[in-house]
């Protein structure tokens, strides 16, 4: 018992530890720092070159959308689950997805009772069929669909600067995305469309946007439409540059997704080999096995090892995982 204490309280010590590394040095710190940064050169820019003035107001109207739109990132912290399902492209009601996460936290169950465990790994498995697999199935349609998403975004882009400079206006060439590019961009330009022409303001109509795909792709659209509305300026040329922008962030997704992918592999091997060793044994050895769950020392060897594979992955995702 005392060394169980002590594997949780160095549990929660690191657990503690990496929230205050993220905290210090994590993106959101780099991003203040980075707006701190950029208001600071501002102000030396708007003072050494006053003929400026207007390029200066442009840039603190962006840093200040951007403050809001990281302001509004974390005020929609929390699980949301009509939103999530929003942004995974669901129909489905939270009431129908309840009933669903309730029937699979019952078969999860009833898949462990055979097995004669003790009564609270049934429990543990209804709260992991209930809660863990429907949400980590819920987010990764959520993530899968945001990749489709800016996977095209720039053509989407391209395809407004090309119609803004043939003279057509910005709600026309909403509206053509909308009618050529494929699901998911031709369904949330479809809804942008119909948002303005029921008579919403465009930036209610982009923060409704960016609510539904929560990319930083759909941030800096969102931005660029809504400052070149209020402040003026060449649409199409700014534009193009966030196309390139995209375009090279792209790139540099997909260079980091080729030089982590060892890592990942090596990651899921390793995550994967207790669980599977634990399977065979239980197959091949399953009085041997059975000690984990019937004994009181068992029992904390099981909760010992959760704990610290829980703390490896957590760092391996640290490791592999890369935002930009």
């Amino acid at each position: 018992m005392i060394l169980g204490a002590v594997l949780v309280l160095l549990f929660a010590v690191v657990i503690v530890g990496m929230g205050l590394v993220n905290s210090l040095y994590g993106p959101r710190a780099r991003l203040e720092r980075r707006l701190n940064n950029v208001g600071a050169g501002n102000v030396v820019v708007s003072r050494e070159k006053g003929g400026k003035a207007q390029s200066g107001m442009r840039r603190k109207d962006i840093e200040a959308k951007l403050k809001v739109a990281e302001q509004m990132k974390r005020r929609q912290r929390g699980y949301k689950l009509r939103e999530k399902l929003i942004q995974a492209g669901l129909k489905t009601s939270p009431k129908r997805f309840a009933m669903w996460s309730l029937l699979s936290a019952v078969i999860t169950a009833l898949m462990i009772l055979p097995f004669g465990l003790p009564p609270y790994v049934p429990l543990l498995g209804l709260a992991i069929g209930g809660i863990g697999i429907p949400r980590f199935i819920l987010n990764s349609m959520v993530k899968r669909r945001i990749r489709k998403f800016t996977s095209s975004f720039a053509e989407a882009i391209d395809l407004i600067v090309r119609g803004v400079r043939t003279g057509m206006t910005v709600s026309e060439c909403l509206a053509i995305v909308g009618r050529e590019m494929p699901d998911p961009i031709g369904a949330e330009f479809r809804a942008i469309t119909e948002s303005l022409s029921i008579g919403l303001t465009l930036e209610e109509v982009m923060n409704r946007f960016v609510g539904r795909v929560p990319s930083n792709e759909a941030r800096f659209f969102s931005i660029v439409l809504v400052t070149q509305q209020t402040t003026g300026g060449n649409l199409a040329e700014t534009l193009a540059k966030l196309s390139g922008i995209l375009r090279d962030r792209k790139k540099m997704r997909d260079k980091i997704r080729a030089l982590s992918s060892e890592a990942k592999s090596s990651a899921g091997i390793i995550g994967s080999l207790p669980f599977a060793v634990g399977g065979i044994l239980g197959f091949v050895a399953p009085n041997y096995v059975a000690i984990l769950f019937t004994t009181n020392q068992g029992n904390w060897c099981v909760f010992a090892g959760v704990c610290i594979m829980s703390v490896g992955v957590l760092v391996m995702r640290k490791m592999i995982n890369f935002e930009i």
